[in-house]
């Protein structure tokens, strides 16, 4: 039985609009063929959220053709066939043979399809940061007529702007991150273990809200007592105690799309340095906000923050927020001191003002929100409060 196609994501037309963007691109840079690495891009471009990134696979961008063609392991093809968007006859898996094979692998696949689809004597664009210099190398010996050039981030930026289609998913994201911190309020005691809170938290953003099922889990994060210094660490074997203090970055996740939200929580009453630092984050963050508009910078939104967070007598070392879509980060704009990225409406971010003073203080709070044609677009309604439970 063949693999039937399983509902899209968005609209063919969707994928029509953001590959004739790509393709103009490419008609600036007068290149014939774009080989697409990057998971989140292909995801962008086809509907594609298979976590089959960790051996080649690519996507083949013809100026000339309406659909594109993606090469990928053999095993991964059905998967493709059911989430992308494109005719299953542009779905090509290569043969097992090519992994974990010291002598060739799939890039070498792609390379034959590249030569058997006439494209070898024009000019090839390339994702090159995302691979290996051998690989690209073994492009341009392999098709050695063809002008082998790198693409850059030129795909992130264009995702940089988002359709209201994708509006939409990041705010149903927004609102199954809001639920599951919501659940963390519920299951957050004295006695509960770490693990036990994480299942449910995650569980909640599985099950979504509103009828809209989390779609995958992207990177989940709670640092407690005594680690609530840290970033970036997952659940332990410890139990909640009085006193202890929880910091949460989770994120909702539809079709790709991530909406994350980092706040803090308290079993008990806060410390008044704690509560301080709270004071000057939260004020922080309304500066931010407030400074979003198209037209202002990356770097302004940051001045506001940082000048407003100094009042208080902090500093936050590391950016206060990036680009935020496909995947929790773009690699493009940042919201950092210095930036000069221009805002446009309908860019979207993560303003992320998680700040480590020290190893006995920890604070997180966040919000994803988008530019308006006048302003800014929150997209969560979580409480921006200590959480004390």
């Amino acid at each position: 039985m063949a693999m039937p196609k399983g509902p899209q994501a968005f609209p063919r037309s969707e994928y029509l609009r953001r590959l004739s963007a790509v393709k103009m691109e490419m008609g600036r840079r007068e290149v014939d063929l774009l080989v697409v690495i990057s998971p989140a891009n292909i995801t962008y471009l086809t509907g594609y959220t298979s976590k089959s990134g960790y051996v080649p696979q690519a996507l083949l961008v013809s100026f000339r053709e309406e659909e594109p063609t993606f090469i990928t392991r053999r095993m991964d093809a059905p998967a493709a066939v059911h989430q992308m968007f494109i005719d299953r006859s542009r779905v090509v898996g290569y043969a097992e043979d090519l992994i974990a094979n010291p002598e060739k692998d799939g890039w070498d696949a792609a390379i034959d399809l590249l030569l058997d689809s006439g494209h070898a004597r024009g000019c090839v664009a390339i994702e090159a940061q995302l691979l290996q210099a051998q690989t690209i190398e073994k492009f341009r010996k392999r098709a050695p007529e063809a002008k082998v050039v790198d693409f850059g981030d030129a795909i992130n930026w264009i995702r940089g702007v988002k359709s209201d289609l994708e509006i939409i998913a990041m705010r149903e994201a927004a609102k199954i991150a809001d639920s599951a911190m919501h659940r963390a309020k519920e299951v957050i005691r004295p006695g509960v273990s770490e693990a036990h809170a994480s299942a449910e938290i995650i569980a909640a953003l599985i099950r979504g809200a509103d009828g809209k099922v989390g779609t995958d889990v992207a990177p989940f994060h709670l640092c407690a007592s005594p680690r609530s210094s840290t970033c970036h660490l997952s659940w332990t074997e410890d139990v909640f105690q009085d006193g202890s203090q929880v910091n949460l970055e989770i994120a909702g996740v539809r079709h790709g799309y991530t909406s994350a939200l980092m706040r803090t929580f308290s079993i008990g009453k806060p410390s008044d340095r704690l509560r301080q630092l709270h004071d000057g984050e939260t004020a922080g963050l309304e500066a931010a906000l407030d400074a979003v508009r198209p037209g202002a910078t990356c770097g302004d939104v940051a001045v506001a923050f940082t000048t407003t967070l100094r009042k208080h007598g902090f500093e936050k070392e590391s950016r206060c927020g990036y680009a935020m879509g496909i995947n929790w980060t773009e690699p493009t704009a940042s919201l950092k001191v210095g930036d000069p990225t221009v805002l446009v409406p309908n860019m979207t971010f993560h303003l992320m003002l998680g700040n480590w003073i020290d190893e006995d203080l920890g604070y997180v709070i966040s919000e994803t929100f988008r530019v308006t044609e006048d302003g800014v677009e929150v997209f969560g309604c979580f409480p921006r409060e200590i959480v004390q439970i």
